[in-house]
Parts: C-alpha cells; structure tokens; sequence
C-alpha cells in the first residue's frame, strides 16, 4: 500500500463572508465604545465647568472677606471721625479765648461758657450723657465714692459730686466722685 500523501481539505472561509461576520459583531461594540467616549467626554466638560464654578466662588468669597476685613478696619479707624467733627467748634472758642488780649473778665466768662455749651451740644450729638447723681443712691457701677458725711439723707446716697461721671450708650466712660451720706 503506497500511503498517500492527503492534505486535509478544510474549507478556507472567504474573506467577504468573513469580514461581514466580524462588522457585525463589532457594529455593536464600535457603537458602545462611541457612546461610552461621548459619555465620557461630556462627563469631562461638565466636570470641568463645575471646576471652575468652584474656582471662582473660592475666589469670591476671598474677595468678600478682604473688602469685610477693609471695612472694620476703616471703621475703627474712623469711628471717632464724626465726635472729633463736633468737637473742632470747641477747639475753635478756646483759641479765640486764649487769643483775646482785652482783659475783660466779663467777656471772657461770656466765652467760656457759650465754648461749654458747644461742648454740651458735641456730647449730646456723640451720645455722651453726663452723671450728676446727687440725691441718687449710690451705684458702685456708675459712681466712685471718695469719702462718707454725716447727713440728714438716706444712708448711701450721694450727697455731693466732686467730678462728675459720663456714660456713652449705656457703658460708663467714667464714674462720677462723689461723697455718700454716712449710716447714722
């Protein structure tokens, strides 16, 4: 027996065919892949405007708290600005009194107090209230007591003010001196 040389025969596919299978099952894939992609790329575009949203409010808010930070500033700065504003007339009166050579007490009583009513008129326009407590009982948060006397009044109450005090709002700037009836 002469052995034969047999090559097997397998069917080779054609290459049409063979293509058309794989576009079909790879149809589907290309189209998922493009639509992950376009998912992906919007994704990334939204995440980047959100970014920079983001960035911006953090730079907003850092401008909002310099311009805050600035305006307490200038109001300590200037707070006293409109006080000092009332007291300039003040100043004003005195020079012209220290200037005044005339000698005339009269005049310069006249003065005097007309420069102590604008003084009066610059507390009460800065919210200053004077404290002259005689007759009041004695408040050791609005009042220093110098010394006790004898007196036909209450215990504890004032009796004379030797400096008088002043309160701004509802805060002691400086208690008056005062001297308090003793017990009897």
């Amino acid at each position: 027996m002469e052995e034969q040389k047999q090559t097997p025969s397998t069917p080779t596919p054609e290459p049409a065919a063979e293509a058309a299978a794989n576009a079909a099952t790879a149809a589907p894939e290309t189209a998922a892949v493009d639509d992950a992609a376009a998912q992906l790329a919007a994704l990334e575009a939204k995440a980047r405007e959100h970014y920079d949203m983001y960035v911006r409010s953090v730079a907003e808010s850092e401008n909002i708290r310099r311009r805050a930070q600035d305006d307490v500033s200038k109001a300590h700065k200037f707070a006293i600005e409109n006080f000092a504003d009332n007291l300039l007339p003040v100043m004003d009166s005195l020079q012209a009194a220290l200037a005044d050579g005339s000698g005339d007490i009269a005049k310069l009583r006249e003065g005097v107090e007309l420069t102590a009513r604008q003084l009066a008129t610059a507390f009460e326009r800065g919210k200053i209230v004077e404290l002259n407590p005689v007759g009041d009982k004695f408040d050791p948060h609005r009042h220093q007591a110098i010394s006790m006397v004898p007196s036909e009044q209450d215990a504890n109450t004032v009796v004379m003010v030797l400096q008088r005090g002043y309160m701004i709002a509802d805060r002691v700037l400086r208690p008056a001196l005062v001297t308090v009836s003793a017990p009897k």
